[in-house]
């Protein structure tokens, strides 16, 4: 069984967000050597305003952040199996979309620096994905974590990470059969 990873920035000079030909190319190269592709990308406008995805291209401080829907949405179009957005610094929504799982951005999980940890900013989502040998999405699991200047990332006994992903999901993706139980479960309400 063999995985492959493919990353895309919001840069040029790379295969990056916004060159949809490109990263339809590059999915469609390892899909076919390959049993699972995962994509991560990097995309999408930063900070505590920007947590709903937009469904159209994001700027932030005048730069083409790119269409993360669209971006996530064609490279499953093209053959990947799982998507994990970053960028952002804060968690944003997930859905499965044509059997394939999608979340936006896992936030800040191990930060460093000058970057802000207060409120929604300090907690992050750890996401399992189970798939079958074809990619389709069979369940999951989110565990939460917090952060502070202080320290690395600790278990969140609250669950912060998984009430904030659980209702930014059900308001950008009320169509989505992601399901997400209090306990982080993951799962496909069927038809």
């Amino acid at each position: 069984f063999r995985a492959v990873w493919c990353a895309f920035p919001p840069k040029t000079g790379s295969c990056s967000v916004h060159d949809l030909a490109c990263a339809w190319r590059v999915v469609q190269e390892v899909e076919n050597s390959c049993d699972l592709v995962i994509v991560s990308f990097h995309g999408g406008a930063e900070g505590v305003k920007h947590q709903h995805v937009p469904l159209k291209t994001e700027t932030y401080y005048g730069e083409n952040r790119g269409d993360v829907y669209r971006f996530a949405h064609a490279v499953v179009d093209a053959g990947a199996d799982i998507v994990f957005g970053h960028g952002p610094h804060v968690t944003r929504a997930a859905e499965v979309y044509k059997d394939r799982f999608i979340i936006y951005s896992l936030g800040n999980f191990c930060t460093y620096g000058r970057f802000n940890l207060r409120g929604v900013s300090g907690i992050a989502p750890i996401v399992a994905v189970e798939v079958d040998r074809e990619g389709h999405f069979l369940g999951g699991k989110i565990t939460s974590v917090y952060q502070a200047k202080a320290h690395g990332p600790k278990l969140d006994e609250q669950a912060r990470a998984l009430e904030v992903l659980r209702e930014l999901s059900r308001a950008d993706f009320p169509e989505s059969p992601l399901r997400m139980d209090e306990d982080g479960t993951l799962s496909v309400e069927k038809p």
